[in-house]
């Protein structure tokens, strides 16, 4: 199956519907332990996508995941901006002169969230976004090279990112503003994490 970034209109509509929707709660999550701010800067950065979604949908993927990351340094507030430009860029540079396919996917992403890894000086187990974004870059890794159907690893991966928000519940957080709360951010599902998960999802359901 060739997935090309003509879809990229569509995937981004799915994930500014999801982010929308979940938005209050999102915020609320944010407000407990953070700035409050995460879902206001996101949906800049998805609105901003949105605007470009046309040329994006023009290009080949290397050249769409350099726009894409451009758009986003640019668009989003916030740690956030920084580590998704970061993971986009990355994304760029791992799938130059490769086979647009899955393969090259799963192997650029993996290496993308290392690059956010060492952007924001953060891994697993720190209350981020990470939680999510490590446990899925290796399901895909593992799924991608098993040849699993695409159906059964866009269900996994899903599942993955699901247990990698719940996860962040009780741990203390030690990056951003989060930290500052020390034993009092246990209790808490991280905002970043939750929207990571909400989006990996509304793109696993276009794709399905």
């Amino acid at each position: 199956m060739s997935i090309t970034p003509a879809k990229f209109p569509e995937l981004i509509h799915a994930i500014a519907t999801s982010i929308n929707e979940h938005a209050d709660a999102i915020t609320e999550l944010d407000q407990a332990i953070g700035d409050g701010d995460h879902v206001f800067n996101l949906q800049r950065g998805i609105e901003a996508l949105q605007s470009h979604s046309a040329e994006i949908a023009g290009l080949d993927w290397t050249a769409a995941w350099q726009k894409i990351g451009m758009t986003v340094m640019a668009a989003i507030g916030g740690a956030s901006g920084s580590l998704y430009a970061t993971l986009f860029i990355s994304l760029n540079k791992n799938s130059k002169d490769k086979p647009a396919d899955l393969a090259t996917f799963a192997e650029a992403f993996q290496l993308g969230i290392e690059a956010v890894k060492q952007r924001g000086k953060a891994d697993v187990g720190e209350k981020t976004m990470l939680d999510v974004l490590v446990p899925v870059a290796n399901a895909l890794k593992q799924d991608v090279t098993e040849g699993k159907p695409l159906t059964d690893i866009l269900d996994h991966i899903c599942q993955v990112a699901e247990a990698g928000v719940e996860s962040t519940r009780e741990m203390l957080a030690t990056k951003g503003r989060a930290s500052f709360l020390g034993e009092r951010s246990k209790g808490h599902i991280d905002a970043g994490a939750k929207t990571a998960q909400l989006m990996i999802a509304a793109i696993a359901e276009v794709l399905k």
